[in-house]
């Protein structure tokens, strides 16, 4: 399915000539509209603007798309003003991960939507490598993701301490192989268990694979195996840290998001101020 958020960035650069006067129309920067432009071209298999050309043109297949183009988001309008209600006329998608789903961000959102009805809050909760692909296809508005270095389009970053953590309970040594308790497959920790691991050429087995962190804390504090988790997660649990394993290289957590004014901007900016004193 294409996505009307893609389709209107195609359809503003052609009709403007140019990236930087279509991304001044629709609030974005220059980067983020030939983003979604090159994501709506990959997903059709077809270049759709000519970047060479003074000022920018559609191509061929740019030209046969202009018009489905024009219809569709019409149509969009025409459905968003049938189905308005006064639950709210415009979806404001955000993904995040679970363990950044904190009462203080749950307060944000239930303020944003107090000042602004006419908006529908969706929020997902994710693996932050699912989110970002989401993201980058057009279902998120907002993502905040846990990866190993920020891109250049992040709205905020923030260091993510991380470390490897046992039951307070644990034995002294835990013998070879290492019993791990760690996230389902595709999880940024997990992989970076796994790494680690595999390079220093130690044994390890998964003893529990946890869908959540609050999961994957209780199997440690049971004292199934070790594993991998930011250092703020464990304050006031029965775990301490592994001594054997040392430290790693902290995650950071990036907030990303599409437009830079309205709502989407002030839930930007007000979803960063949580994680700044998370951090703190």
């Amino acid at each position: 399915m294409l996505d009307p958020r893609l389709l209107r960035a195609f359809v503003t650069i052609a009709d403007d000539g140019g990236f930087t006067l279509a991304a001044e129309r629709l609030h974005m920067t220059q980067s983020t509209i030939s983003q979604q432009l090159g994501r709506l071209e990959d997903a059709l298999g077809h270049l759709l603007i000519d970047r060479a050309a003074r000022p920018v043109r559609p191509t061929a297949a740019g030209e046969r798309l202009l018009g489905h183009a024009r219809r569709i988001l019409i149509l969009q309008a025409e459905a968003e003003t049938l189905l308005s209600d006064a639950a709210g006329t415009a979806s404001l998608r955000i993904g995040m991960p679970d363990d950044l789903f904190t009462p203080a961000m749950g307060q944000v959102f239930r303020g944003v939507r107090e000042r602004h009805r006419e908006l529908r809050l969706d929020v997902t909760i994710g693996l932050s490598r699912d989110l970002a692909g989401r993201f980058h296809a057009g279902e998120f508005d907002i993502i905040v993701v846990k990866e190993e270095a920020p891109t250049a389009d992040h709205r905020a970053t923030f260091a993510e301490p991380i470390g490897w953590f046992e039951s307070t309970h644990a034995p002294a040594s835990w013998g070879d192989p290492l019993p791990l308790v760690a996230f389902p497959a595709g999880g940024l920790y997990r992989d970076a268990m796994f790494e680690r691991l595999e390079r220093e050429r130690m044994g390890w087995y998964v003893a529990f694979t946890g869908s959540s962190l609050a999961s994957v804390l209780q199997a440690v504090e049971a004292g199934l195996g070790i594993t991998l988790i930011p250092v703020a997660a464990t304050a006031g649990r029965s775990v301490r840290p592994c001594p054997s394993l040392g430290q790693e290289q902290a995650m950071a957590v990036s907030v990303y998001a599409w437009e830079e004014t309205g709502p989407i901007a002030e839930l930007t900016e007000l979803i960063s101020g949580v994680l700044a004193q998370r951090r703190g």
